[in-house]
């Protein structure tokens, strides 16, 4: 583009301080630069279209609104300029890298992938969609791989700070809880005012008093002008478990109140819609439904679904089951939502909901059951149960029931008040496979547990006896060997001393606890809703009262 092409500033722009007149493009692209690092986004979009105006293919231009649209939270805007930049100019190695982080986003890996190999063919010495290949393989579940990347992306660039908080996410998620700490601290380091990077060390970091972590972090947080409304709440959650560590209960909740009423009303949660679907499971399978489609699915025993709350100990159970050398633990996976939504019924249309279920034949369930056990097989084609450790599949149990008849479903449970106490003092990731909307206010979420109380009643009440095996989190805590063995029978393997020393288990977990489980049995969770029991009592309200000496309802 040449340097002396002019743009016109209307007198009418509305952008304060920027100069009227004739400019060089170069020089309105630059000035759209500065606007978009200031914030000022509209002003910045208004300059790069009179730019697009002046000279339509101006992949500049296309670029930079689409990282303003990114910033604006429209990924589909920002994909499209991204594209339309692309097209003009496909042989820029950026344009090519940031094209794969917007598809990384929207979850559109084979594209991602694609794009930064483009990038990288472009430039072998290109770090950043190394990185950005990491971030893909840790999603696929090749840790392996993804350290790799993101070796070789540092090796390229050594102060490629978000480099280093990736490498933290993956070994953090393998089990290397110090090595993480030290990339995270690495990351700092290098760029002490990322503030994502203080997030994902609080996962790993024990704060003290003192801690020049946590000065740091304050500091931050002493200067909310300076942030944008993303940071803020960041800081908050980060702060919240903080003073929890330091036992501060009361400037925690302080923290863990503001920063969940920030993420509230961000997102689009309707409750009467939320709640409005266990009536719905509710209706369509009742004890006829079952008898009349029960005997058919798919035979495989391979299965073993791990279903409750998040954050009731899920995967501490996974983490003792997946330490026997029969089993294969794959987390929290999509499969079934994905195969009950590819699969056609009996008239070629979609399973649409629980309103499907009873058109449906002996035929669709077996192959509901079949085509799941084909993609759950193709992670460990050697193992004898496979674990699929997605919360939410408790919606499903009566289609599992129904599709694979001899899987193993487990129903974690933990004290409810812990439990939703844990859930508001986390801000739910896509990392950990979507955000749960409905943790972000106490009393939406003491309402919904209490609604996925009564499903999973309704399910005991409508499926043969012994089909859920029911685990307390408590009952592991008080008698570990006891309760594994209780699982192992359930799931027909026998015992194995390793699942007692299931901290020692080297895998990759990709949850909120991946931390915790890398752990002894601590008894440090139990009862932890006490110490903020003053300040919940919107959550303790809709969870009926208050509880008895042991913590329980």
């Amino acid at each position: 583009m040449s340097d002396n092409f002019p743009i016109v500033l209307q007198q009418d722009s509305g952008m304060d301080n920027v100069p009227r007149g004739f400019i060089p493009l170069h020089e309105a692209l630059a000035r759209a630069e500065r606007l978009r690092r200031d914030g000022r986004l509209a002003d910045a979009e208004t300059l790069c279209r009179r730019v697009l105006e002046a000279r339509a293919n101006s992949y500049e231009a296309e670029h930079l609104l689409g990282i303003i649209a990114h910033q604006r939270g429209d990924l589909a805007g920002a994909i499209a300029h991204i594209e339309r930049a692309v097209t003009l100019a496909p042989q820029i190695p950026l344009l090519q890298a940031n094209l794969s982080e917007m598809y990384r986003l929207a979850g559109r890996t084979d594209e991602a992938v694609a794009a930064a190999q483009r990038a990288l063919a472009l430039n072998p010495r290109f770090p950043e969609p190394l990185n950005n290949l990491a971030r893909i393989a840790v999603t696929r579940g090749e840790a392996q791989q993804a350290l790799d990347y993101c070796r070789r992306a540092l090796a390229l660039k050594p102060d490629f700070a978000d480099a280093y908080n990736n490498l933290g996410n993956i070994l953090k998620e393998l089990g290397e809880v110090e090595e993480a700490r030290r990339a995270y601290l690495k990351a700092l380091e290098l760029a002490p005012g990322i503030v994502g990077v203080y997030v994902n060390l609080a996962e790993v970091h024990h704060f003290t008093p003192g801690d020049p972590q946590l000065a740091a972090l304050e500091a931050l947080a002493a200067k909310p002008e300076e942030l944008s409304e993303t940071d803020r709440l960041y800081i908050d959650f980060t702060l919240g478990k903080a003073y929890d560590d330091l036992k501060d209960y009361r400037r925690s909740f302080a923290r863990l109140l503001s920063g969940n009423a920030a993420k509230r009303a961000q997102v689009n949660y309707d409750e009467k819609s939320s709640l409005g679907l266990f009536d719905r499971i509710e209706s369509v399978f009742t004890p006829e439904l079952i008898a009349a489609k029960s005997g058919g699915g798919d035979p495989s025993r391979v299965p073993v679904f791990i279903v409750g709350m998040p954050r009731s100990g899920t995967t501490l159970v996974e983490q003792i089951l997946a330490s026997h050398p029969q089993v294969h633990g794959a987390g929290e996976l999509n499969t079934l939502f994905e195969t009950i939504t590819t699969v056609r019924g009996p008239d070629g249309g979609p399973v649409a909901g629980p309103k499907s279920v009873p058109g449906l034949d002996a035929a669709t369930f077996a192959a509901i059951g079949a085509r799941y056990v084909a993609g759950v097989r193709k992670l460990a084609p050697a193992a004898a149960r496979v674990t699929d450790k997605m919360p939410y599949n408790f919606y499903f149990i009566g289609l599992i029931h129904l599709t694979l008849p001899n899987a193993r479903i487990i129903h974690v449970m933990r004290d409810p008040a812990d439990t939703c106490v844990s859930c508001f003092s986390k801000l739910f990731t896509v990392a950990e496979r979507g955000e749960l909307n409905h943790t972000y206010d106490l009393g939406e979420l003491g309402r919904y547990y209490r609604r996925y109380e009564r499903l999973m009643g309704h399910w005991r009440r409508v499926l043969p006896p012994g089909r859920i095996l029911d685990v307390r989190y408590e009952d592991v805590v008080a008698d570990l060997e006891g309760e594994a063995r209780r699982m192992l029978a359930y799931c027909d393997l026998a015992w194995d001393e390793r699942c007692v020393a299931f901290h020692q288990t080297r895998r990759h977990v990709r949850t909120a606890s991946a931390t915790q489980v890398r752990q002894p049995i601590y008894r440090s969770a139990i009862g932890r809703w006490r110490a903020y029991e003053e300040f919940i009592g919107p959550l303790l309200a809709e969870l009926d009262g208050p509880r008895d000496e042991t913590g329980r309802s």
